[in-house]
């Protein structure tokens, strides 16, 4: 499922996915927020390496893949509510207590929107609208979502690898598209920000172009029956190609240009709108090609 938050908490931004229907938060920018260590990632190695010496325990900690600095995405230790508040524990810091407040507020959120799906879908409509976004934008951006989790849905039937094969899949179906990798495409943006998402910043015609790539490719998967990375490889091909096809027809009939410049700082410019966090994440900004 494309997780959709990043969250702002007491000047910090904590990144956080969603994992068999659990957030999951980055461990470094926990221990940044309780600490404000210049050099998170060492100080987290100790306290790592500390909890495993006194507990001699499976760790209760994975490595999920998260939107790092250089905008790519990449594993990244992780926890869950229940293991964020053992590391608060381990960390002396005078903030450790808003953060067990706030981790709590998190549980009970979790436990609403799995119960309730369409919860989760309000609030990420709500966090949209809050940063400024249009209507007709976030309906876009709505379905542009719903279209990437039936994508993943169905790869995850068919045997591709969650992380590298599903960047590698997505890069190819956005190079057959608009003709640039998602790393092209962010430099066209002028995105720079790991935190600045590449479909957040999509305007109305990128985000529908993208979905058609995506529909297009879980349809061949379908029909032909593609089974492993290989076959799907070559679905993704083929959707993005057969979407690459529609934006050259429509370019031409228009003279509009899909791939623009435009970014969601540049909108919030024009809305006098304060930058609030920015929300995505699932592995589909990837430039990775094979």
């Amino acid at each position: 499922m494309e997780n959709l938050d990043l969250i702002p908490f007491q000047g910090n931004r904590i990144r956080k996915i969603l994992h068999n229907d659990e957030w999951y938060f980055s461990i470094v920018d926990v221990i940044e927020l309780l600490t404000d260590s210049p050099i998170p990632r060492n100080y987290w190695t100790k306290v790592k390496k500390s909890l495993i010496e006194e507990n001699q325990t499976h760790p209760f900690w994975m490595q999920l893949k998260l939107m790092a600095n250089d905008g790519r995405s990449r594993l990244t230790d992780c926890a869950n509510t229940t293991g964020i508040l053992r590391i608060a524990m381990s960390v002396p810091s005078p903030k450790a207590e808003p953060l067990k407040m706030w981790l709590a507020e998190q549980g009970t959120r979790t436990l609403e929107e799995t119960a309730d799906p369409e919860l989760l879908t309000q609030r990420q409509i709500e966090l949209y609208k809050a940063k400024g976004y249009t209507d007709e934008w976030i309906k876009e951006r709505m379905k542009s979502i719903d279209t990437r989790n039936k994508l993943t849905e169905e790869w995850q039937q068919r045997g591709v690898k969650e992380g590298k094969e599903y960047s590698i899949l997505t890069a190819i179906i956005a190079k057959g598209t608009f003709g640039v990798t998602p790393a092209e495409h962010r430099e066209v943006k002028n995105l720079t920000k790991s935190s600045q998402n590449l479909r957040d910043n999509m305007s109305d015609l990128e985000l529908i172009f993208t979905a058609l790539g995506e529909a297009a490719t879980r349809q061949l998967a379908i029909e032909e029956d593609a089974q492993g990375f290989d076959e799907n490889k070559d679905k993704a091909v083929k959707g993005g190609k057969g979407a690459g096809i529609a934006r050259e027809n429509f370019e031409k009939a228009t003279g509009l240009k899909v791939v623009s410049a435009n970014n969601f700082l540049d909108r919030q410019e024009n809305l006098n709108v304060l930058p609030l966090a920015n929300t995505d994440s699932k592995s589909d900004d990837s430039d990775k090609i094979d």
